[in-house]
């Protein structure tokens, strides 16, 4: 099985939106993602873009930049990300103050986790809480 041993993440989630710029800020103003790189076009547009949260990170990028990925990701719809943090309440509270758009407010749930949900200025679910399963035996 491939993967890293190094400590990276082996798998990241990577979303596409009409305003990159706009979703940075977002996404490290109020859902508290820290910016580790952002490469832009000639135009300004976001070609790529990192962002990590724990040990986790998130790639995105413009729309309409051209390129297989962008072609290929032309109608897909939005998409749920998520994402483990210590504190669901704090996190929440971050979210809230900084005017993001809620859809579950912190909640327990039956398998042992707690958990909220936002919406990004695009439409993408971001669900934030404490469940972390075990990858590795």
């Amino acid at each position: 099985m491939a993967g890293t041993s190094s400590g990276r993440p082996s798998i990241y989630p990577t979303v596409l939106y009409t305003d990159a710029k706009a979703a940075i800020r977002q996404l490290t103003e109020a859902l508290g993602f820290t910016e580790l790189s952002v490469y832009e076009g000639e135009d300004g547009s976001v070609m790529h873009a990192e962002l990590v949260q724990g040990n986790g990170a998130v790639m995105l990028g413009s729309k309409g930049r051209g390129g297989v990925f962008d072609t290929a990701m032309k109608d897909a719809g939005p998409t749920g990300v998520y994402v483990v943090v210590d504190d669901v309440d704090a996190h929440h509270r971050r979210a809230v103050e900084h005017g993001a758009e809620i859809l579950m407010p912190p909640t327990d749930q039956d398998y042992g986790s707690r958990d909220y949900m936002a919406r990004d200025l695009e439409g993408n679910l971001w669900s934030f809480g404490t469940y972390a399963p075990e990858t590795q035996g």
